[in-house]
């Protein structure tokens, strides 16, 4: 795990946006992984995903706030969280700055339609490329349109793991742009799931807020994060020496 913590992108999140805008001109390929603290406990126990975390051509981002904590319990300094959602606007606004081309893959399709809708409205001079819900049973086929549509910025909201590994599988055939694997920010993105009331966000509770929302979550939360936790204080007392 500290290879993760060591390859994170350690800059703020307006340097960030700066260096995906340099990346659309020069119509770059860039790969993003948000990182939240199961983010990283899956990669330890998914050699697929692993091999992502760790490929030089793999951008990792702190989304959740354990992630920044945990990096400066290692004496690694990191600036800002970048979230998915925040990432996605921010991108949404240099394509329409630009003029173009998004491509969106996943969630259900009442959602991934409505996103849509708010980006036509929102943003008129994004050229949706085209759409995808998460539910069709040919993945491989939508990513082959992507490869064929040849978008600037592709958002596959698939879940994690398996939004990252698809990328992977065909991210050498890209010809350019920029991919993120974005879980469940179609929702929030879309006005169908409320984001976090802006007092959980300025203090980073977002997290508490999503087990109040939905309190199936709280399982999943627990075994991620107490197992993060246990991993990041091992690695702190130098116990943990395996990468």
């Amino acid at each position: 795990m500290k290879a993760y913590f060591d390859k994170i992108y350690k800059g703020t999140y307006k340097e960030f946006v700066q260096k995906l805008s340099e990346s659309l001109d020069k119509e770059k390929k860039e790969f993003i992984v948000t990182a939240n603290p199961e983010t990283f406990m899956i990669g330890e126990s998914d050699p697929a995903f692993d091999l992502i975390l760790r490929a030089a051509y793999t951008t990792i981002v702190p989304d959740g706030i354990g992630v920044v904590k945990a990096a400066n319990m290692l004496g690694i300094p990191l600036k800002d969280r970048i979230t998915g959602v925040e990432l996605c606007e921010a991108l949404f606004s240099l394509l329409d700055d630009k003029k173009k081309k998004l491509y969106l893959f996943g969630a259900k399709k009442e959602v991934v339609q409505a996103l849509v809708k708010k980006i036509e409205r929102t943003y008129p001079h994004i050229e949706i490329s085209g759409y995808t819900d998460g539910y069709v049973q040919e993945r491989e086929r939508v990513m082959e349109e992507i490869i064929e549509r040849e978008p600037d910025v592709a958002l596959v909201a698939l879940g994690i793991p398996y939004q990252e590994i698809l990328i992977d599988q065909y991210y050498d055939r890209f010809p350019k742009g920029i991919f993120i694997g974005v879980g469940g920010s179609f929702d929030v993105l879309s006005g169908t799931k409320k984001r976090a009331p802006r007092l959980f966000i300025k203090c980073n509770m977002e997290w508490l807020y999503r087990i109040m929302s939905e309190p199936k979550r709280i399982g999943r939360f627990y075994r991620s994060n107490i197992r993060f936790i246990k991993k990041v204080r091992l690695l702190q007392r130098g116990a943990g020496h395996e990468d």
